[in-house]
């Protein structure tokens, strides 16, 4: 039997507690043998302009997961470069281990996007996909196309009210961004003065 392994993907601008809940929750729901934390290099649907650099992006989320054995760093998509499209990383993935079954884990309010994916049904031949849904969004799978229809499941999600961007605007603020991202990230951040000042930091 394959090994079933989840992908997420995402800047991990920086990285946080609710980007690990989520892939414990895809772990538990989706019946995966690990999950593979992508970061992208430049998605295509951000700015160019981030806060952390893909180095320090990737350093952070090696911090992240260290401590759990079934959570990897795959960095595919940081050393192809350039603009991030799922279809070229899908079929990449599945060339390089025919082996694995691969799942790609988004969130609830991007699964009814998920037509609009670039080539998405070259995508959808390659993996299926994994919706973490939050408490009182329901998702209407059924307004998927019939060919995407049969490639995603759901499963609910803790209501987690963390993001990176709240975390960003906290650092600005000179605000604690302490318990939403682990330890070793946070000590990482304020080392390295991530997200205080950007415009001169960089």
């Amino acid at each position: 039997m394959k090994r079933r392994v989840g992908l997420m993907g995402g800047t991990f601008d920086p990285v946080h507690v609710g980007h690990l809940v989520a892939a414990e929750r895809a772990i538990e729901a989706g019946g995966l043998d690990e999950v593979r934390f992508m970061p992208t290099f430049r998605p295509p649907h951000k700015s160019s302009r981030l806060g952390g650099t893909p180095e320090e992006r990737r350093e952070m989320v090696e911090l992240a997961i260290q401590d759990n054995p079934r959570f990897r760093l795959e960095t595919i998509e940081l050393d192809r470069g350039g603009v991030s499209y799922a279809v070229e990383t899908a079929a990449a993935l599945s060339a390089r281990e025919p082996d694995r079954e691969f799942v790609w884990i988004v969130g609830g309010d991007m699964v009814l996007y998920l037509p609009q994916w670039h080539r998405i049904e070259d995508v959808a031949a390659q993996v299926t996909f994994l919706g973490l849904t939050r408490p009182g969004y329901p998702v209407a799978i059924e307004q998927l196309p019939p060919y995407l229809r049969t490639r995603v499941t759901l499963a609910d999600m803790p209501a987690l009210d963390v993001s990176s961007t709240d975390i960003r605007e906290r650092r600005e603020r000179g605000l604690s961004i302490r318990y939403v991202v682990t330890e070793p990230v946070r000590r990482y951040i304020e080392e390295r003065g991530l997200y205080v000042h950007a415009d001169e930091h960089r």
